[in-house]
């Protein structure tokens, strides 16, 4: 009795598994599949070209004395003498910030490899903006006359870009739109909605080659000061469906 029971059950699981690989067909979609969507990428780029209108500048003061107290008392004096300077020429105090000061002790050797000393080295650096890029080339000579001994770091840029990344984001989509358009065209097909947009870029950098500008703002005998041009780039990632 328990043998036909068992195998009655065996029989209907059997007859259930055929039914349902009779109905199930590999070559058509399941309720539960969706179609992998259609879509373009495309890259577009754009430019526009800025006159700065500020800089920014590190200037610093380094001193030396086999004497702690007077390689700091030293480089103080120089320090508040390039301040002064500054803020005489029109630059903002809150535009003259500290941005370095380091003391240390160097052991010195003579021409045989022998030590022959020990010398406290200060350096002392402010990072300077300046908005007037007419007194930039001056600025920069009468610190140098005002005891700062180091000056790097030179950088132009433009305190409101608003309107130029505006431009360069457009022209950037409108690029990007083209290529699109084209690939489409040249693949039979029809360009559908964005999907999305991606933007990377709009830091301005200056232009070393290609188009010149600005001119080159008051100097003195000593430091010429060049303003040159800014290139702003966006770039941007566009998604389009296609039909």
């Amino acid at each position: 009795m328990r043998v036909s029971v068992l195998a009655a059950i065996v029989g209907i699981l059997i007859a259930a598994g055929m039914l349902a690989a009779c109905d199930s067909n590999p070559g058509e979609p399941t309720a539960t599949s969706t179609p992998q969507p259609r879509d373009i990428t495309v890259s577009g780029s754009g430019k526009v070209y800025l006159t700065p209108d500020i800089a920014t500048i590190s200037i610093g003061v380094h001193t030396e004395d086999e004497s702690a107290a007077r390689a700091v008392s030293g480089n103080n004096a120089q320090v508040e003498k390039v301040t002064e300077v500054l803020m005489e020429m029109g630059v903002d105090e809150k535009d003259i910030q500290t941005s370095n000061f380091n003391i240390f002790l160097e052991q010195r050797y003579d021409d045989d490899g022998n030590p022959s000393g020990t010398m406290y080295i200060v350096d002392n650096t402010v990072f300077v903006t300046v908005r007037n890029l007419d007194l930039l080339g001056e600025i920069m000579g009468a610190v140098v006359a005002a005891g700062a001994n180091s000056i790097f770091g030179i950088q132009f840029d433009t305190e409101n870009k608003t309107q130029a990344l505006s431009e360069a984001r457009k022209a950037a989509v409108e690029n990007a739109q083209k290529k699109a358009e084209e690939l489409a065209q040249a693949a039979g097909v029809t360009l559908g909605e964005i999907q999305s947009i991606n933007e990377t870029g709009g830091v301005p950098v200056p232009v070393f080659e290609g188009k010149s500008g600005g001119g080159l703002g008051a100097m003195n005998d000593q430091v010429p000061a060049s303003l040159g041009q800014l290139s702003l780039t966006v770039e941007v990632s566009v998604v389009y469906n296609i039909r």
